[in-house]
């Protein structure tokens, strides 16, 4: 059985034993698979993402030399194990089954969690959409492995599928009234990502859930100021309607908006 772990630093297991490539053209064409699992790429993408706009005239050769040594390392000596690393016009195509790579387990999962959200299941949402945060090893997915176009935009992609369940968990935390727990969280992400008016919200709500109003109101002001240093543009109309419910005392539950992550 092979298991490849994307979220983190690249990992490839054959039946228990470390098999990851150590070659950087390999470990990208292997990445760029990966991420485009159960799809056919043309040979035109792993030359663009090795070599971007400048490939050596032998691009075709090596990249089919690159996709030999990945085949030694996924279809086990002499081509013993069931071929997963196939040859589709106009290029190349890895197969995977279900449970063999962690992106997989992490969109299933995060799929179960919002259905729960959307069904009103809102602690269960909360566990289920936490246990695909915890699939991640790190902050980021292959760390470890050069970035050529193609797979930059593959892993921006992934990132902003992290950041939505992210944004789910945290929504539906809200929703459950665990408003300390988050307070250390939202104002990491809030410094980590300044001009996200979601995330300037949501520490305005838990601060005024904790009853720490002026705390609230200060984080809108200062919500305010980095929107207009950088942006020259006013808050949002969700961030004013918040402002407005925390100046008028309001119950949280009235806030304009409970869920922006649909």
């Amino acid at each position: 059985m092979i298991h490849y772990r994307i979220l983190g630093p690249l990992e490839v297991e054959v039946d228990g034993a470390s098999c990851t490539p150590t070659a950087p053209k390999n470990r990208q064409v292997l990445a760029l698979l990966l991420l485009n699992a159960g799809r056919v790429l043309p040979i035109e993408s792993f030359i663009e993402e090795l070599w971007d706009a400048n490939p050596p005239a032998s691009a075709v050769t090596t990249t089919q030399t690159y996709m030999y040594q990945l085949r030694k390392i996924l279809h086990g000596k002499g081509g013993s194990r069931e071929p997963v690393l196939l040859t589709r016009a106009p290029g190349y195509l890895l197969r995977v089954q279900q449970g063999q790579t962690d992106v997989e387990s992490f969109d299933r999962i995060a799929a179960q969690g919002r259905a729960m959200l959307a069904a009103g299941e809102v602690e269960r949402a909360a566990e289920r959409l936490s246990q695909a945060l915890n699939l991640w090893r790190g902050p980021a997915a292959m760390p470890d492995v050069s970035r050529g176009p193609l797979l930059q935009a593959n892993l921006a992609a992934l990132e902003e599928r992290r950041i939505r369940v992210l944004y789910e968990r945290i929504e539906a935390d809200l929703m459950l009234g665990r408003y300390a727990g988050l307070m250390a969280e939202l104002r990491r992400l809030v410094a980590e990502r300044p001009l996200d008016e979601w995330l300037h919200c949501r520490l305005m709500a838990a601060l005024y859930g904790l009853g720490r109003r002026g705390e609230a109101l200060t984080a809108y002001h200062q919500a305010s100021q980095v929107l207009q240093e950088h942006l020259g543009l006013d808050p949002s109309a969700e961030l004013r309607q918040m402002q407005r419910l925390v100046l008028a005392g309001r119950p949280l539950e009235t806030a304009p908006a409970r869920s922006l992550v649909s």
